[in-house]
């Protein structure tokens, strides 16, 4: 990554050093004596990124950086380095905006990964606020670890051809941006993006939103999707009834509506996602195992955020910047620190719960710096009550599935464990109801107490 550094040392035989060592690697490299010329250069020629001594005969690099960030320098990352430093004076630096503190003798490579990681958040940050100027883009799926790159790999593959797709994961592992980002970059790209999102309604409801009425002006999700993509998330949510007739529709190519007998085009592409596991959910009939061969002929397992986390500081300056534009939040920004503290977190609500923390900790932003001391008791509170969350600390797909296992067990022992009357009173099909108490481990009859 190539790059203008600006390098504020004292020493004329370190800032050589340093200047030949990033010649080497391709940057443009400026060299400044004291904070006079530091500054005389930033606004000539402004860098990408400062390399910043703590000594120096004018003015000691804490007070310049001070002033440099107090004066609005947030988007150029100043990396701090020293000699003579201390723990008290790599804390200050971290909290004033320095990007991170390197002591002296400099390792090389500790200073090249640096350099690359700091370089690397600015210009995401650069490229989200573009994004973000229209709501609308498709954003990438963010992150540079293998597992992410691999991803992005074989999405190029499968939109070689224009088959459909089976996303699964865990719930907040962003399977929606996937499907959004699968849809941008395939042949049909051109043609439209439609969302279902299957909630545990009746079939006739799934049925009118999915094929549409005969003679309403509505257009059904398959009508609107028409050479484009039609995304279902989640599939296995769907009835019964309703997947058999939806692969009927798309080995036919075309379908008729509700109370209709008029053959409709569909020619759509299907992208399907699940937080089910894939095979229970066959095994227990939530997904017919016909559509679900018909859809996994190219199956993408989005991965949990655990298993990535070296993308954590990449998501988190992303998040915090679309708050700040979108919200009008205050910006603030993690430590090193903080950020390693997350990166080792097992995040149990993936993507979803590191957005909802960091929105959480703007909110009650006090300072500009997010450090560990004040994200240490949001996870510790997490960590230590594991397996007793309060319901709305949880996971979306298991704070709803706590929340059916106590409320359909409830009904049932009201009804006397009379899976019909249950179905009736709730509003849900008996077959869609029957599995759904499989799904959820629930035993009807010894769900009535004696």
């Amino acid at each position: 990554m190539n790059g203008h550094i600006l390098v504020v040392d004292d020493e004329p035989d370190i800032r050589n050093l340093i200047k030949e060592i990033l010649e080497d690697e391709g940057f443009t490299v400026s060299l400044a004596e004291d904070g006079n010329s530091a500054r005389e250069i930033r606004r000539e020629a402004p860098p990408d990124l400062i390399l910043l001594d703590i000594w120096m005969p004018d003015i000691d690099g804490i007070s310049l950086l001070k002033e440099w960030y107090d004066g609005g320098l947030r988007n150029i990352p100043i990396i701090m380095i020293s000699g003579h430093g201390t723990v008290e004076t790599a804390v200050e630096a971290t909290r004033l905006g320095a990007y991170d503190f390197i002591e002296k003798p400099l390792s090389i490579s500790k200073l090249l990964i640096t350099i690359n990681r700091a370089l690397g958040m600015s210009s995401l940050q650069e490229e989200n606020i573009v994004l973000r100027k229209n709501t609308e883009s498709v954003i990438e799926p963010l992150g540079h670890s293998d597992i992410m790159a691999a991803l992005r790999r074989q999405v190029e593959k499968i939109n070689l051809h224009n088959t459909h797709v089976l996303l699964s994961g865990e719930s907040g592992s962003g399977r929606t941006l996937f499907a959004n980002y699968i849809h941008q970059n395939s042949q049909n790209s051109s043609g439209p993006f439609v969302q279902m999102r299957v909630t545990a309604a009746s079939a006739d409801k799934q049925s009118i939103e999915l094929f549409g009425n005969y003679g309403s002006s509505t257009l059904a999700r398959i009508e609107q999707a028409d050479e484009g993509t039609l995304f279902i998330n989640d599939i296995a949510e769907l009835d019964h009834s309703i997947q058999v007739r939806l692969l009927k529709v798309l080995e036919k190519k075309s379908f008729v509506r509700n109370n209709g007998t008029e053959q409709i085009k569909a020619n759509i592409r299907v992208i399907a996602a699940t937080s089910h596991d894939l095979k229970t959910a066959v095994s227990i009939g939530e997904l017919n195992k016909e559509l679900y061969y018909y859809l996994n002929i190219l199956p993408l397992p989005i991965p949990p955020l655990r298993s990535h986390c070296e993308d954590i500081p990449e998501l988190l300056e992303f998040y915090i910047n679309l708050f700040l534009n979108q919200d009008n939040l205050p910006y603030r920004r993690f430590t090193v620190a903080a950020q390693n503290r997350l990166s080792n977190y097992s995040w149990p609500g993936n993507i979803r719960e590191l957005k909802n923390m960091v929105q959480r900790l703007l909110i009650l932003a006090n300072d500009d710096i997010i450090d560990v001391n004040e994200i240490e008791p949001i996870l510790k509170h997490r960590q230590s009550n594991t397996g007793n969350l309060s319901i709305y600390e949880l996971p979306l797909r298991e704070a709803r599935e706590q929340f059916e296992k106590a409320y359909l067990e409830y009904q049932l022992q009201e009804l006397g464990g009379n899976v019909s009357k249950v179905a009736a009173r709730i509003g849900l099909e008996r077959t869609h109801l029957y599995r759904k108490l499989r799904s959820l481990d629930i035993d009807p009859k010894k769900s009535v107490k004696k």
